[in-house]
């Protein structure tokens, strides 16, 4: 059959094409051609998919929160290199492959442990009402502004638990033994007796007398230095829900129609605040100590029913659940379903009417005597009352709907009347406003302002903006914030003259001169203070540690606690650069206090927590060693720096 294959092979090829074309115009082309196409991807782990879009909002994330800690001092450049984002990319298939293994694990959380992070989540704490139950509406609505249901979240939530599961029990048994984490604290709190000799570059600065050659000859070394950036003079528009808010006013008859159409969200739910008496299964499970339970049960409702007026005295005395009977059994009130997450007593508390005492109810906790000692019906706030958050949540929403739906067309403008902003700012109520920017961050600029944008500073000084003077085209700059530019007056970067700055070369030549003078004066007065062991030079002995540095730069400290402790006095040498260069001689160790318990036991913590983290990446490179990976193309930079 092979042979035949290959000595017919036109007619072979013929055959595939009859059976190939018809399949094609079933799918399409570009369908087939996308069946193999996986450049909307970066990666794939065990046949699942990480996507392009995934990967550019995680580098995206991560930028947004870099710039967000430092500020004006952020660095785009410094953050989105290739570097990192191999990095980024290695922690979502290590994410991916985490995520699979605790699937094929059958790993979860339970209801009650998402209940326990729902209660513990900051944000959920904040709608607490006075009396401690949570705001359930708030809470809807506030889902609901993310696109989630509580259903939705809760999955979201006990994923999240049982992603936690393996790295948790991982850490939790790392192991420090006492003595390791007493000499190591032992270490840490060791002090080294220094005396200090610096040459200081300003001492130097009067040996160096450069001549107009030398000065020369540096300057055509470092034009670069000393040049000027170029600048862009340019008009923007911003086009954003709050760029858009001012456009967009809702009416009375709008707002009186989200409230009718909404009116559950003003209504308050039914509440119930009840109290038990509980009277716990017993922990042997057996039929006969369960029978004793109901029988003490029945005994103990009978008590109440004599004496209703009684119920908080005969709990505090009779109930056996810890958190309540201090309390007479009170447990608050609650809008329904969250009293203990046992669907039996919650039927039952809930359909109680005021006063009223259930029979006994029996859940997993054992028996229970519920009363309702209070009822709070329904109540729904007037449109008067809530108009005004309802106009502004209404400008909100509207506000985003008109970005969504104005977003295509505002890029399609600014590229198509590419000579003027204007048209964009008309058609879209926006204001034109005007900068001038460099190719660098203005640090003197909010960290989160669209102008430092490193994709539209790029845009702005492309040839496209800078000769041609057309508008750059609409840059995403993350928060739902579009802008473009049109550059009016542009200069580009120039070096002066030597004549026009011949003195801020001389001082920076002198500069680093006496930078390199101190320098190479210093190694060799170290290298003549080991042989020698002097004393004469050093400054007065001072006390160093680790933790307190009285001053010293890092490098001196490293170096300082890396000479031989066998080998004292040593000499040890830090170049600090324009600082000068420093000699250390280290004369003696001084012990630390003894080590209390309570740093012991948190140098344990700690020493348990870094190898915890040793032993669950070893774990993440074995998990990732066998699973199947597959990286698809180049991710040094994004899609949309690719467009």
């Amino acid at each position: 059959m092979l042979d035949f294959f290959r000595n017919h092979k036109r007619l072979m090829m013929f055959m595939l094409v009859l059976v190939i074309v018809p399949g094609l115009g079933f799918v399409g082309i570009q369908g087939f051609r996308g069946f193999f196409d996986e450049s909307a991807n970066v990666a794939s782990v065990n046949g699942h998919k990480i996507a392009r879009a995934e990967f550019d909002n995680a580098v995206r994330q991560q930028l947004d929160q870099a710039r967000q800690i430092l500020g004006a001092r952020y660095d785009a450049k410094l953050f989105d290199t290739p570097e990192r984002r191999h990095e980024l990319l290695d922690n979502l298939v290590r994410q991916r492959a985490l995520a699979d293994e605790v699937q094929r694990e059958h790993l979860t959380a339970s209801d009650d442990a998402v209940r326990r992070a729902l209660l513990a989540d900051p944000v959920i704490s904040s709608l607490k009402k006075p009396d401690g139950s949570v705001d359930v509406e708030r809470y809807k609505q506030l889902l609901a502004m993310q696109g989630m249901t509580p259903e939705q979240y809760d999955e979201r939530v006990r994923y999240g638990l049982a992603m936690q599961q393996i790295p948790e029990s991982i850490g939790s048994s790392a192991f420090t033994p006492k003595s390791l984490a007493e000499r190591l604290a032992e270490v840490a709190e060791e002090q080294r007796t220094v005396q200090p000799l610096v040459l200081h570059v300003s001492d130097y600065a009067a040996k160096v007398q450069p001549t107009d050659a030398q000065l020369t000859a540096y300057y055509d070394a470092h034009r670069n230095d000393f040049a000027t950036p170029a600048t862009a003079t340019i008009q923007y528009l911003v086009l954003s829900p709050a760029a858009i808010a001012a456009t967009v006013e809702p009416t009375d008859a709008d707002a009186k129609k989200y409230y009718d159409e909404n009116v559950a969200h003003y209504t308050t739910q039914r509440e119930v605040r009840v109290s038990q008496i509980l009277i716990a299964a017993p922990k042997s499970g057996s039929p006969a100590d369960d029978a004793k339970a109901k029988t003490k049960a029945e005994q103990v409702l009978a008590e109440v029913k004599a004496h209703p007026d009684q119920f908080v005295q005969i709990a505090q005395k009779e109930s056996q659940d810890p958190g309540s009977a201090s309390k007479g059994g009170d447990l608050g009130y609650s809008t329904g379903g969250v009293l203990t997450g046992d669907k039996s007593f919650d039927d039952a508390a809930f359909a109680l009417k005021k006063d009223e005492v259930s029979g006994l109810v029996r859940s997993a906790f054992g028996y229970h005597i519920i009363k309702a000692t209070d009822v709070k019906l329904p109540v729904t706030k007037p449109f008067d009352e809530v108009k005004a958050q309802i106009e502004k949540d209404l400008k909100t929403t509207l506000a985003t709907k008109a970005f969504s739906d104005a977003a295509e067309g505002f890029t399609t403008t600014v590229y198509e009347q590419a000579k003027a902003l204007k048209p964009a700012a008309d058609k879209y109520k926006l204001t034109i406003q005007t900068a001038t920017v460099t190719q660098q961050p203005n640090p003197a600029l909010p960290p989160d302002s669209p102008l430092n944008n490193p994709k539209f500073l790029t845009a702005v000084f492309a040839n496209d903006s800078v000769k041609d003077r057309n508008n750059t085209q609409a840059i995403d700059v993350g928060n739902s914030t579009l802008i473009s530019a049109h550059v009016t007056d542009y200069k580009a970067a120039t070096i002066p003259s030597l004549a026009s700055i011949k003195d801020a070369v001389r001082n920076k030549y002198i500069a680093e001169q006496s930078t390199e003078l101190a320098r190479k004066d210093g190694e060799a007065k170290l290298a003549q203070l080991q042989k020698s062991k002097a004393t004469a030079g050093f400054g007065a002995e001072q006390k160093v540690a680790r933790a307190d540095a009285v001053g010293l730069a890092p490098a001196a400290v490293s170096a300082i606690f890396k000479a031989d402790r066998s080998k004292l006095p040593a000499y040890v040498g830090v170049d600090l650069g324009a600082g000068g260069y420093a000699i250390y001689r280290v004369n003696a160790i001084v012990q630390g206090a003894p080590v209390d318990a309570a740093r012991l036991t948190a140098a344990q913590r700690q020493i348990a927590q870094m190898s915890g983290q040793a032993e669950m990446e070893a774990y993440d490179d074995a998990l990732r060693a066998r699973s199947k990976v597959k990286l698809y193309g180049s991710v040094d930079s994004s899609s949309a720096d690719a467009q």
